[in-house]
């Protein structure tokens, strides 16, 4: 099969569940935004901040490290038993660390009265570590449709379980009253809890799931091929972290750098409601991800290979830069989504789409580091990124609030690509089409402007003029292509 063609399919396999599940997941977040005051939103935007920064934690870069090795070590088995059972020992000392200091974790993140938060998110964490490397052997075999339906089953039980809780609950409670069976399932007072306890039940599910497979594999771990597995892994942890940090601590670092009269909690729920249509574009890059990895290192021995990742950046770019033209062509109807109240940070969405759009970019140029071992230069890569982060986010946050945190993210992620695209040329060249790939990004740019101050008359007329602005973007990228694809 063409391996471009393979890429494409695998990408499209994989992304079945995730854009599914994002999809839901952001059908919900109108419910969220309804349901919830924005400072109760402002809960669930915190926790899952941390959430993201402790799995890279956990992870500690074994995903990549199983791929590496998987393909230099003739026998998997011992390379997966290696990863998974660090992986279980690891998170068995994570959980004793986490569920024992509970009650001062609580206080100290400012919920004195909800420990249980502490302890389920723990679990969660639990659950989704012991899966990462399960999922990465169902990726490293090519066994895609196994890993979709996993994925899938997890999606619809929080789903579910949100709808359950949030919805049907309240309305049994209303219809039938306290005193009835209702009481047994249903308490009001958890309230957001609800969405983590969903979340909870999923991750556990998927844990389940994945064991047969575990359970067919004798387990061995191997001393010496642990310590090469961290040796390349470690750097990957650094970048991991580092990038969690830019991704979401600005999050964070809202709730304590606003002045409390700007009421924080509502502020960050109102950042984070809009980061969620901003993750549209994250989405694409996820289920891309999920395919590309295994592909940029089977493809690594082949002699077209550079060549063959410099068609792909073009392609990718080309996806990114049209799901950034097209949600900020209907941005009057994709903001909708969210609750009124949370509507005023519009404001954030096309910086913070233009953000992981660079960001995207700069994980296809970390092939370069991952293919030749110098992940130690993704790290500091990564940590010159974080430094960014941290340093325009305190200089921003209090003088334009979430606004600079959106900005920080921008330049952050700007910053650390033209620094991979620099170190790349000179440790591992691939002929990029730089002139191509910014062409893309500027067309979709002007596109969106050009739509911004033409006077349509009626929104029925805007509307198809915006169908035509997306129509044009996609006729010049695929003349562009074809004219390229004839010409090579």
């Amino acid at each position: 099969m063409n391996p471009l063609r393979k890429l494409a399919g695998q990408t499209a396999i994989y992304g079945l569940p995730t854009i599914a599940g994002r999809v839901l997941n952001y059908l919900l977040v109108p419910l969220y935004t309804r349901v919830f005051d924005t400072a109760e939103y402002g809960v669930v935007t915190e926790f899952y901040a941390y959430v993201a920064f402790l799995y890279v934690l956990l992870g500690y870069g074994m995903e990549t490290a199983f791929f590496r090795f998987s393909k230099m070590n003739d026998n998997g088995k011992t390379v997966f038993g290696t990863a998974f059972l660090s992986l279980v020992s690891s998170t068995f000392i994570f959980l004793v660390i986490v569920i024992g200091f509970s009650s001062p974790i609580a206080n100290a993140m400012g919920y004195p009265g909800n420990r249980e938060y502490i302890v389920w998110f723990a679990f969660i964490l639990g659950f989704d570590a012991l899966c990462a490397i399960p999922f990465a052997r169902l990726r490293q075999q090519g066994k895609a449709a196994l890993f979709a339906l996993i994925k899938s089953l997890n999606i619809i039980t929080n789903i579910g379980l949100n709808l359950f809780f949030i919805l049907l609950c309240p309305y049994l409670l209303d219809v039938y009253g306290p005193g009835t069976f209702v009481d047994y399932i249903y308490h009001p007072e958890i309230g957001v809890g609800y969405i983590f306890i969903s979340n909870l039940v999923a991750s556990s599910l998927s844990f389940l799931l994945l064991t047969p497979a575990i359970r067919k594999i004798r387990l061995q771990f191997e001393p010496g091929l642990w310590k090469q597995m961290i040796t390349y892994a470690w750097p990957l942890l650094i970048l991991g972290l580092a990038g969690i940090v830019n991704e979401t601590f600005d999050r964070i670092l809202l709730k304590h750098l606003l002045p409390p009269e700007s009421d924080p909690m509502a502020q960050l729920g109102i950042y984070g409601a809009c980061y969620k249509i901003s993750i549209l574009m994250t989405l694409f890059i996820q289920t891309y991800k999920y395919a590309a990895e295994p592909f940029f290192f089977e493809q690594m021995k082949n002699q077209d290979s550079r060549r063959m990742y410099a068609k792909v950046m073009n392609y990718f770019v080309a996806v990114c830069a049209f799901i950034f033209l097209i949600i900020m062509l209907f941005i009057d109807y994709v903001i909708l989504m969210v609750g009124e109240e949370f509507r005023q940070g519009a404001a954030v969405i096309p910086i913070l789409l233009m953000a992981n759009l660079f960001l995207g970019v700069f994980y296809n140029l970390s092939i370069w580091f991952k293919l030749t071992g110098k992940t130690l230069y993704g790290a500091m890569i990564s940590v010159f990124g974080m430094i960014i982060t941290l340093v325009l986010n305190f200089v921003l946050i209090p003088r334009i609030g979430y606004l600079g945190a959106a900005w920080a993210t921008f330049f952050c992620y700007g910053s650390m690509m033209i620094v991979s695209y620099l170190a790349g040329r000179h440790y591992y060249p691939v002929p990029y089409n730089l002139l191509r790939i910014i062409a893309y990004i500027l067309l979709a740019v002007a596109l969106y402007y050009i739509s911004l101050t033409f006077d349509a008359g009626s929104q029925g007329v805007k509307m198809l003029f915006n169908f035509l602005f997306g129509a044009l973007y996609l006729i010049a990228i695929l003349f562009t292509e074809k004219r390229a694809a004839r010409m090579a």
